[in-house]
C-alpha cells in the first residue's frame, strides 16, 4: 500500500493531476461519465472512472508544492499509472508572451528554487516534458495554448528574477513532477491556466474554470488517442 494515498478503488493507468481538490472533483464531473471517488485520505481527493470514449482514466490532487506533488506521484506509480497530466495553475510573468487567461502548454520546466535540486535539478537547469504527450497537447490545442517555458519555485522568488529569466510563466509543481516521473518512469507532461500576473491581474472564477475544463478535456482526448 503506498505512504499517502490510500486508494478505494484501482487507479487508471492514465492520470490528469491537479492540486486543488475541489478542481478535481471539477473535472472529474466533466470528464468521467460515472466518476467513483477512489481517494480521501490527507485531502487529496482523487477519482477514477470511464471517459465517454471508453477509456480508464483517473483524476487525483496533488496538494500544494513541487514536495507533495512528487510524493503523490510516487505513490500514483506505485499503483500502476504509467502516464501523468499536470493541469494546474500558474502567474504570468514575462510582458506578452502569457496573458491572464491564457491555457499555457510547458515545453520546458526551469527550477527557480525552492526542492529542485531535491529531484537532481540544479537551480537554472531544466527538464522537458515528454514529447509524445506534449506533441498531442500541442495538436490537440491549436491556437489555444500558448507554448512557453516555465519557471517552478516553492516560495515565492523575487519579480525581478523571473523577468531576467525570461520565462512566460511560473508555478509550484511543474518541475517536480516532470523530474520525478522521470525517475519513476512515467511519461508526464502539463498544460497550465494562467490565473494572475506580476501586475496584478487576475482571472475570475468562472473563466478559471471554464479554461481547466478546456484543458482537461484536450488532455483526456489526448490519452484517449494515443492509448
Amino acid at each position: 500500500m503506498p505512504s499517502r494515498l490510500r486508494p478505494t478503488a484501482p487507479c487508471a493507468a492514465d492520470a490528469i493531476l491537479v492540486g486543488d481538490p475541489g478542481r478535481a472533483l471539477l473535472l472529474a464531473q466533466e470528464l468521467l461519465e460515472k466518476p467513483k471517488m477512489s481517494n480521501h485520505a490527507r485531502g487529496l481527493w482523487g477519482y477514477s472512472g470511464l471517459t465517454p470514449a471508453g477509456d480508464e482514466l483517473t483524476i487525483q490532487s496533488t496538494g500544494i508544492g513541487g514536495p507533495s506533488a512528487a510524493l503523490v506521484l510516487a505513490d500514483l506509480a506505485e499503483l500502476g499509472v504509467r502516464r501523468a497530466v499536470r493541469v494546474g495553475s500558474c502567474l504570468a510573468t514575462a510582458g506578452g508572451v502569457v496573458r491572464v487567461g491564457d491555457l499555457v502548454l510547458v515545453e520546458e520546466a526551469l527550477a527557480a528554487g525552492g526542492s529542485a535540486s531535491a529531484f537532481g535539478i540544479a537551480v537554472g537547469d531544466s527538464v522537458l516534458p515528454d514529447p509524445a504527450l506534449t506533441g498531442g497537447l500541442r495538436t490537440a490545442l491549436g491556437d489555444d495554448a500558448r507554448p512557453a517555458t516555465v519557471a517552478s519555485f516553492d516560495a515565492g522568488p523575487a519579480a525581478d528574477a523571473l523577468l531576467a529569466a525570461g520565462v512566460g510563466a511560473a508555478d509550484m509543481q511543474t518541475v517536480a513532477i516532470l523530474a520525478r516521473a522521470g525517475a519513476l518512469g512515467v511519461a508526464a507532461a502539463a498544460v497550465l491556466v494562467a490565473v494572475d500576473s506580476l501586475d496584478g491581474a487576475q482571472l475570475g472564477e468562472d473563466m478559471r474554470e471554464d479554461a481547466e475544463k478546456r484543458a482537461g478535456r484536450a488532455v483526456s482526448a489526448v490519452l484517449s488517442t494515443s492509448s
